[in-house]
């Protein structure tokens, strides 16, 4: 299965990690600014940091949260996702 890397925040900083299957830490970053949202080029750029790239044709996607579930009333989380794989050839 191929990780998915995943963007969020609920009014707040803004957090990027990459989801990993079975591993108790995944790898994150955090911009400590609720707006603007991070760019594109922003996120490509910490992806790399991380170590992992979005997947050749792979776009991102958004959907909207509550911060407590089932509750509509609760604040809204933004959760962006695209599939990323490994690096191979280091940094770009």
């Amino acid at each position: 299965m191929m990780p998915t890397a995943q963007m969020s925040s609920s009014g707040g900083p803004w957090r990027l990690y990459v989801a990993l299957m079975g591993a108790t830490e995944w790898p994150d970053f955090r911009w400590e600014r609720p707006a603007p949202v991070p760019t594109i080029a922003e996120r490509r750029t910490v992806l790399a940091t991380l170590g992992y790239e979005p997947v050749p044709g792979s776009e991102w996607s958004w959907i909207e949260d509550t911060a407590t579930h089932g509750d509509d009333t609760s604040p809204v989380v933004l959760i962006a996702a695209i599939d990323v794989r490994e690096l191979t050839g280091g940094a770009s």
